[in-house]
């Protein structure tokens, strides 16, 4: 049978920065745009372009939507169920 549910996405975290930029955003259009660009990351962590960098940590990637002029800065965790967002730029 087969499943009825989508694929399953990842749970989205903030880092403590990327927090309190959520918080200075108050236009709907930017919330509605923010939140487009995080169900398209939570639907596939890897749609982001890497950003080269030290291999010690987590990959940092970058995901930009011209359309929305959405830029998320983010990582995933080990097991692929958590992206966590470092940086909003709306």
């Amino acid at each position: 049978m087969p499943s009825v549910h989508g694929p399953r996405r990842a749970r989205i975290a903030f880092s403590d920065s990327a927090a309190k930029q959520l918080e200075n955003i108050t236009s709907e259009a930017e919330i509605h745009a923010l939140d487009r660009a995080l169900v398209v990351i939570s639907v596939d962590p890897d749609v982001g372009e890497p950003i080269p960098g030290d291999t010690a940590g987590p990959q940092l990637r970058q995901y930009a939507d011209e359309v929305e002029s959405v830029r998320v800065l983010y990582f995933v965790t080990a097991l692929r169920t958590v992206v966590v967002v470092a940086y909003i730029e709306v």
